[in-house]
């Protein structure tokens, strides 16, 4: 039936890094861009394209947001920002986040409401050597460096094996076209020990109180 399932839309990861919506390139937190999408509400990509770099200037402007260019396009060391003009835009909102731990809740939370953001420990072996396949390695303090989102899980039937599939911000170069496999329950470098979530919503809450826990 029409409607019953709507055109995914993919929010602008470059204005929180320009906004410092949460953090930065060089580090954050993930209950920070909630409350920026509660409070202010995020564009659609088509806003800002994602460059993985910080923005130059401390405070973030309404070019920073959103904003149209015309041709032609700049030289490559230039900013070609002379020909942009900051323009209005719709603004996607969350009514509420929170905070869990545990594969139980992290599949619960998959299936009533979507992706999930979740913490994990990026060593070197996982960053530099993964290619595809169900990721594990041993990690007995495994310490959180890195913010990733958990879109499913699966079943290798041939191992009985449980695994997340995540989708990391490097690229389609890496992994399994930006996205991986990791085992579930055990040897998977934190990644269900910090996990956060919203419910997303078209309009501003304008009575809710911000929920955290």
């Amino acid at each position: 039936m029409k409607g019953l399932n709507p055109t995914p839309i993919d929010l602008n990861a470059q204005v929180m890094i320009n906004c410092n919506a949460g953090g930065t390139c060089n580090g954050g937190n993930p209950a920070g861009v909630y409350r920026y999408a509660y409070e202010n509400g995020i564009p659609d990509s088509s806003c800002m394209q994602y460059v993985a770099k910080n923005l130059d200037s401390k405070t973030c402007q309404p070019i920073d947001i959103c904003r149209d260019c015309t041709w032609p396009p700049p030289a490559a060391n230039e900013t070609g920002l002379d020909g942009c003009t900051a323009v209005d835009y719709k603004k996607y909102y969350v009514s509420d986040h929170y905070g869990f731990s545990g594969a139980d809740k992290m599949k619960t939370e998959l299936f009533q409401n979507g992706p999930i953001s979740c913490g994990m420990d990026v060593t070197d072996n996982f960053e530099n050597t993964y290619t595809s396949g169900i990721y594990s390695e041993v990690k007995r303090f495994p310490m959180i460096n890195h913010e990733i989102a958990i879109v499913g899980w699966g079943l290798d039937e041939a191992t009985q094996t449980e695994y997340w599939i995540g989708r990391n911000s490097w690229g389609s170069y890496w992994g399994e076209q930006g996205f991986f496999q990791m085992k579930m329950h055990s040897d998977n470098l934190g990644i269900e020990n910090d996990c956060t979530a919203g419910i997303p919503t078209f309009t501003k809450a304008s009575t809710q109180e911000l929920f955290t826990q």
